[in-house]
């Protein structure tokens, strides 16, 4: 990867291949841009240009001023984007970059021309998940995450056990691949990742309030929502069609938190289908 400075300190590790039209794919917590990694080369394949980017302060992207409110966090992607000279682009996000990226596509609607979300409900939306998402995808670490010292207390040197109970919960039955469960404890035993994860639910006023700012809105961009059966499901589809007019859904059996690598398979087909119908052509 390599290390794209887009203002305010801020170095964003991308790894960009590809030519033709541009998507630019962000990840959640607590994984990297490795979550992309049977998705970039489909993408490629496909005739994209494929940008995979780790978020601020997590991966192999600097933290800059600590600040992880999601409207910073999508300045950053717009820097990124001026950066690489991208004029239009699609968005594919999981996770809390699902909300970056919906603060993005809400501000940018003559850039952004399509966006898809992947596992996430926006902050303050008061969309609850059915089951059997409800019974598996894991409802500890908000609050945990979000109350100042108190990870830092129990998990200080103890990181693993931290983020791998979280992975193994929110991967459902299928599970992860050992080896990308391997990459992402590594990326996060660093103290400062550790610190900016939790920093990333520790601005959820900030965060309610700038999707609430926008909501009324409605996207002008097509949605395709992508919900994993055993995590947050037909939720995802739920939450974005009180702020968008047209979504499209995919939802994924077996899977959990993590569709795009537990049933790749399945979820690829539909994303490069996507992209297609609603992405420019030269």
């Amino acid at each position: 990867m390599t290390r794209v400075d887009v203002g305010g300190g801020v170095g964003l590790g991308v790894w960009d291949r590809g030519s033709g039209p541009a998507v630019i794919l962000l990840h959640g917590w607590p994984v990297t841009s490795v979550h992309w990694r049977l998705t970039a080369p489909v993408l490629v394949a496909a005739g994209f240009r494929c940008i995979c980017a780790d978020l601020r302060g997590l991966g192999s992207s600097s933290g800059g001023p600590q600040a992880f409110e999601k409207d910073a966090l999508a300045r950053d992607v717009i820097g990124l984007a001026d950066r690489l000279g991208l004029g239009t682009f699609a968005l594919v996000g999981h996770d809390w970059g699902g909300t970056v990226a919906y603060l993005v596509t809400a501000d940018h609607p003559e850039r952004v021309v399509a966006f898809v979300v992947e596992e996430e409900v926006l902050p303050g939306s008061g969309v609850a998940l059915s089951e059997p998402g409800l019974s598996n995808y894991p409802a500890w670490h908000g609050p945990f995450n979000a109350t100042p010292g108190l990870a830092e207390a129990l998990f200080a040197n103890r990181e693993d056990a931290f983020h791998g109970a979280f992975l193994r919960q929110s991967a459902g039955p299928v599970g992860l691949d050992p080896g990308a469960e391997r990459a992402y404890l590594e990326a996060y035993r660093a103290s400062e990742v550790f610190a900016a994860g939790l920093g990333y639910y520790r601005t959820g006023p900030a965060d309610v309030a700038a999707v609430a700012a926008r909501a009324s809105r409605g996207l002008i961009a097509t949605v395709l929502t992508v919900g994993g059966e055993f995590a947050m499901g037909f939720a995802v589809r739920e939450c974005f069609s009180r702020v968008a007019h047209d979504v499209r859904h995919v939802q994924v059996a077996e899977a959990g938190h993590y569709p795009a690598e537990q049933r790749a398979g399945f979820v690829h087909p539909a994303l490069v289908a996507f992209l297609r119908e609603h992405m420019p052509r030269s």
